[in-house]
């Protein structure tokens, strides 16, 4: 067998022994004679799944008790309109644009309120977050809005907005369990799961439970983008997305057994200092984002020659390196080292840019 490196910004990378052990089961769950993938979402068999996974997420993460977690489909994106469905009460919130996704939730909640542009960085194409030590926040917001890791610009919040006491909304869908935060700093937290977590098709939100209304304030509200109707069906209401949630519980699994998001934390930063420190003293390739806000988990850089650009994705191909070509916003090339990629994978890309730049600088 032979595996890639895989830098893919999502799906993307998981970890070996997960897939081992998900093979191993793949027929014969802990000797029920069937795969999880047949089994009835309410059998006690998947209630130990999903309550297994939420209780290691809540340690991961140690979430307090009056914040829910939801095991949901639809993806991030499906957020986007369920954050303003269910928050806007005053049929107002504050955007902070820093990317593609951060401006697709803005445009939809736009569909059901009046979303306001407290901030962006659009105008050096995402590379950096702007100021929001200070931001103009109207009285009756109900909420304000960040995408926490940029994955096609690769820009992070080192510091989170001062929403001076407005709730904060983040989709952290490509940073989710890269290193620890502090859940109480935030009201809402989501992301889809394939980029750090698991497979394509479930999306985990933590909401604290204050912010679950009874009936959501934008009227006609779908019933399953209600965060109530999922939190009080503990995300049973409907057939879950079972297999990944089991995929995701694995990881979580595979996490607390790497010593947890401290531990992460600091093999990231190690990671990315490899990939970084190269580019910065490289002679062709460089990063394309701000020193202080660059992203541990995606790392955009180009040659600054298209051309170029493609004869080195092309070669990284051959040589075992996948999906490093960049998002089309930013062209040339991006590495994305979540947490499952290994520290083997960063250095062999690192010494084949070596090789490359004394080929072609």
């Amino acid at each position: 067998m032979s595996r890639v490196y895989n830098f893919s910004a999502g799906p993307a990378v998981l970890p070996e022994e997960v897939l081992k052990e998900a093979a191993e089961e793949m027929l014969d769950y802990q000797g029920c004679g069937m795969s999880v993938m047949e089994m009835s979402h309410r059998s006690k068999m998947f209630q130990q799944i999903i309550d297994d996974a939420e209780q290691d997420l809540r340690d991961l993460m140690q979430i307090p008790d009056n914040y829910k977690v939801l095991f949901l489909q639809g993806g991030a994106s499906q957020q986007f309109a369920a954050v303003p469905m269910n928050l806007m009460k005053n049929g107002k919130a504050g955007y902070i644009i820093t990317g593609q996704w951060a401006k697709k939730a803005y445009q939809e909640a736009k569909k059901f309120g009046d979303a306001v542009e407290l901030a962006s960085s659009a105008d050096k194409t995402f590379s950096y977050i702007p100021d929001c030590s200070d931001l103009d926040i109207p009285e009756d917001a109900d909420y304000v809005y960040i995408c926490q890791n940029n994955t096609i610009y690769g820009t992070v919040f080192k510091e989170l907005p001062d929403t001076k006491g407005k709730t904060l909304v983040a989709d952290v869908s490509s940073c989710f369990l890269s290193e620890p935060i502090d859940v109480t700093k935030y009201g809402v937290i989501y992301g889809g799961v394939q980029k750090n977590i698991g497979p394509a098709g479930v999306v985990i939100a933590i909401i604290r439970e204050d912010l679950i209304p009874d009936v959501p304030p934008v009227q006609n509200t779908p019933t399953m983008l209600a965060w109530k109707t999922q939190a009080d069906a503990a995300s049973l209401y409907n057939t879950p997305p079972c297999y990944g949630i089991y995929i995701c519980g694995k990881v979580f699994k595979w996490l607390k057994k790497m010593g947890g998001l401290e531990a992460m934390k600091a093999l990231n930063e190690k990671k990315a200092a490899i990939l970084y420190d190269f580019l910065d003293q490289s002679k062709l390739f460089k990063g394309t984002v701000r020193k202080e806000d660059r992203s541990l988990m995606n790392v955009p850089f180009v040659t600054g020659d298209a051309d170029l650009d493609a004869k080195f994705v092309a070669e990284a191909k051959k040589a075992g390196f996948e999906n490093l070509k960049g998002h089309r916003t930013v062209g040339g090339m991006r590495a994305s080292i979540y947490n499952a990629m290994p520290i083997e994978g960063v250095e062999k890309l690192v010494a084949f840019m070596k090789k490359f730049e004394e080929e072609n600088a």
